[in-house]
């Protein structure tokens, strides 16, 4: 029976799901989960994918292996075949999502060395995005920036933004086309989706996956003159020996000392949760977490002129329901809007997207 695996591969975790093809439709026989991954962990990342093969035994009947791949540029903006020589062109795009997308592309290293003769197919967090209005998708400033360079919103987490309007428009029992949604996926990384009509309107992150809300390690939106004085700061301070440095500095501090982590030291959401009500910060870190979250939900629901639903999703969105109380108590003006919660599963959107890669 002919089966589609797919990779899902994180700075710090590997998950897989196995399907098998049955009258066309995707079932799902294996799944598992790799959690603290890494080079200063036990396991490393390609340890891990030994582990899962292994795991998953008889791999003969194998016709696809779909990988997640958080980062596209404007060069990569539907489902691809991937090459050694397309990973080339891909890596390029690594330091602009450099929590996933080394690690993303590690799994298909691997893959392809272990099945040359199978297609690896990447599916892309931004492609969700792709049609994203003008006036949401370009930064205002020189416009030679987006012209020249390709700087533009891209916006992330497209997998399960997509995934999960399409189970709401399902439980609404609304065609897609006809609603109004604001999608949450809040998990160590977060994201926060308008969507009119099947397509998205606005999104949260950017350029890169640091704009948007606070995160677990990502500082969210901050003043860019902020980092002009950090680096400044970093120059005056004589402690690094050129601007390369200084970039690479700036870069660990916003995409892996920031955010929650950055306000009181803590890069556990559960952890936070049981340290909220006795450490000042926690709960001053939580505070600013679902304020930003409040933020983004009323601007969209404005921009949208009411949404016919607020979906949750994600590990903090699907979990304790602590989070989504805290956040529409103070919504007061949404007491009578729909908030569902729907657990993504990104893993069967990309085994559906490889699907048709294949048929076509």
């Amino acid at each position: 029976m002919s089966q589609i695996l797919v990779f899902n591969l994180g700075s710090t975790s590997l998950k897989y799901k196995l399907f098998s093809l049955n009258k066309g439709k995707l079932v799902l026989i294996k799944k598992n989960e790799f959690e603290n991954l890494g080079e200063n962990k036990k396991i490393s990342h390609d340890k891990a994918i030994k582990m899962a093969l292994q795991e998953i035994g008889d791999l003969t009947d194998i016709i696809a292996i779909g990988h997640r791949v958080v980062h596209g540029g404007n060069e990569f903006v539907e489902p691809a075949i991937i090459t050694f020589n397309t990973l080339k062109r891909l890596e390029k795009y690594n330091y602009l999502a450099p929590l996933h997308n080394p690690y993303n592309l590690a799994g298909i290293k691997a893959t392809l060395t272990y099945f040359p003769t199978v297609p690896n197919i990447a599916v892309f967090d931004t492609a969700f995005f792709k049609h994203l209005p003008l006036k949401t998708k370009i930064y205002p400033i020189p416009f030679e920036f987006y012209k020249n360079f390709g700087i533009e919103k891209f916006g992330f987490h497209g997998i399960s933004h997509q995934y999960t309007a399409q189970k709401a428009a399902k439980y609404l029992k609304k065609p897609l086309n006809k609603l109004k949604l604001i999608t949450c996926h809040l998990g160590s990384g977060c994201s926060i989706t308008a969507i009119n009509k099947g397509k998205p309107i606005d999104t949260s992150m950017g350029f890169t996956p640091l704009e948007g809300i606070t995160m677990m390690t990502r500082s969210g939106d901050i003043d860019p003159g902020i980092i002009i004085d950090i680096q400044r700061k970093m120059a005056e301070s004589k402690d690094y020996k050129d601007i390369t440095e200084i970039i690479n500095k700036t870069n660990q501090i916003l995409n892996f000392e920031s955010g929650i982590k950055g306000i009181c030291g803590i890069d556990n959401y559960l952890q936070l949760l049981k340290e909220k009500d006795k450490n000042p910060r926690a709960k001053l870190a939580f505070e600013i977490f679902i304020y930003r979250i409040q933020k983004y939900i009323s601007a969209y629901w404005g921009i949208l002129n009411k949404a016919d639903a607020i979906v949750f999703t994600g590990k903090i969105g699907e979990g304790k329901p602590i989070t989504r109380r805290k956040i529409r108590q103070g919504l007061n003006f949404l007491k009578k809007a729909k908030f569902l919660t729907i657990k993504t599963d990104e893993e069967l959107a990309i085994a559906q997207e490889c699907l048709s890669i294949l048929k076509k």
